[in-house]
């Protein structure tokens, strides 16, 4: 008799690795798939290699808490199975194909965790394409991961705690920060006060970097409009708007982000229901207060489910696989898991705080310049969704995308999903939740098509003359 298959961990980031760990705890041998080379995620990415620095260089003030899921990871070796550098990129029928050393494998699971994570949120601006520009979440890979700079002069902008830290992490590093310039108002900055009794050190900590930033002579501007990054081949300034002046910085990089963004394509492969979430402005996947899913047997945690942090996904990592030894029959804490939940609903109060503090810009969206791009796989800009939705009065994403293309390339929508919404509920007058969401559609993210022939069975891939060989 085939012994039952394993319980399948998407991401080893903060979420993945308490999942694991008490999975393990449970009795229970998972598989966890991450698509980076070690355990950490975005937040406690990991170096390439030894570079001199230490953990507390790279973390900062979280070097603690990066150090003990670093260790908790590897204390897991030999009770779990774990296939770095593999991207999941297919669900179906209780069935993952995973790309992985090079070919597609098809795994049978029996409880799928994802702790997927998120990405950041852009709305395109003139000359976000330009070299030299980095999402405020691609600067800080570069600085942790390799080690190295997005240029010398560098200007963040956008908005969101993510802001003020990268910035601070940069300014560590030794690199000259002209400017951090924030969409949000200073007066929205007044709703962390509420945020004190939820979580006093995290407040007091963003506020730190603010007060070292401007201690070192960073300016910091608030309730910047129409940013607009310069240069020819190569970013050579930003330009903005500030109470009503236009002003402008020399830089060689721009570090730009406005929040983050749930990773839910594979939620919606396996056949999630989603819900519109106000808070986040976006479609997320429902979840009970354990992190059930809609679909039996699937679980959700960390940001990919609903952006609440780092400390929020490894408490929702251990709680989600506490509710799946719990449906398995199995033995676990249920003490533990209403403190767990508890914690989880006070971070979340915390979260809509924050929010307040860093509101997301969503008028920008109708003041985007027509020949903006927003889907840079296909080159599709700001005029032709706005032309489109006139023309064939489209007033929902999907349909939008069958006459656009816009997120047909090679991202599948995941940056330009967003923004195209945006534009496309301003253009049409509609609230943002009325545009719909993009469906998501395998594979995930590109991979060889030869793989994916090969992982729909030998005729399809002797279909291709390369796949044969």
């Amino acid at each position: 008799m085939n012994a039952r298959p394993q319980p399948l961990v998407v991401g080893a980031g903060p979420a993945g690795i308490r999942a694991a760990e008490a999975l393990v705890a449970g009795g229970l041998r998972p598989l966890v798939v991450d698509e980076a080379p070690a355990c950490g995620g975005q937040i406690y990415r990991q170096r390439l290699m030894p570079d001199g620095r230490s953990t507390k260089d790279l973390y900062g003030s979280e070097a603690g808490k990066a150090e003990r899921l670093h260790a908790a990871f590897v204390a897991l070796e030999g009770r779990i199975d774990h296939w770095p550098q593999a991207l999941l990129w297919n669900l179906r029928d209780g069935m993952a194909d995973i790309a992985v050393a090079g070919a597609s494998r098809r795994v049978a699971y029996d409880g799928l965790v994802l702790a997927t994570g998120a990405t950041d949120r852009v709305l395109p601006i003139p000359g976000w394409t330009l070299p030299g520009v980095f999402t405020l979440g691609g600067a800080q890979v570069a600085l942790k991961a390799q080690g190295c700079t997005i240029g010398s002069r560098v200007v963040f902008a956008g908005s969101g705690p993510l802001l003020y830290l990268v910035a601070w992490q940069y300014m560590k590093a030794g690199v000259e920060v002209a400017a951090v310039l924030d969409a949000a108002p200073a007066s929205a900055k007044l709703h962390l006060l509420k945020a004190l009794p939820l979580d006093a050190g995290i407040v007091l900590r963003g506020l730190r970097f603010a007060a070292e930033l401007r201690l070192r002579g960073v300016a910091i501007r608030n309730g910047v409009e129409g940013l607009r990054i310069e240069g020819e081949g190569r970013v050579a300034g930003i330009a903005w708007r500030e109470g009503g002046r236009e002003r402008r910085l020399a830089c060689d990089g721009v570090g730009y982000g406005l929040g983050l963004r749930s990773e839910t394509q594979l939620a919606d492969l396996a056949g999630c229901t989603f819900r519109f979430n106000e808070r986040d402005r976006a479609w997320l996947p429902q979840r009970d207060a354990a992190g059930r899913a809609s679909v039996a047997g699937v679980y959700l945690a960390g940001d990919g489910a609903g952006i609440a942090g780092a400390d929020a996904a490894e408490r929702a990592g251990e709680r989600a696989a506490l509710a799946l030894l719990e449906d398995r029959g199995l033995g676990f804490d249920r003490a533990r898991a209403a403190a767990l939940e508890a914690e989880l609903a006070r971070i979340s109060r915390l979260r809509s705080v924050l929010e307040a503090a860093f509101p997301f810009p969503a008028h920008w969206a109708a003041g985007i310049d027509d020949a903006t791009v927003l889907c840079r796989c296909e080159e599709v800009t700001a005029r032709t969704v706005r032309d489109a939705a006139g023309r064939f009065d489209i007033g929902e994403i999907n349909r939008l995308k069958a006459v656009s293309r816009v997120g047909m390339g090679r991202c599948q929508g995941r940056i330009c999903a967003t923004a195209s919404a945006e534009v496309l509920a301003a253009a049409t007058g509609r609230p943002i939740d009325a545009v719909g969401r993009l469906r998501a559609q395998a594979p995930v993210k590109p991979i060889p098509l030869a793989m994916q022939l090969a992982a729909n069975g030998p005729e399809a891939a002797a279909s291709l003359p390369e796949a044969a060989e």
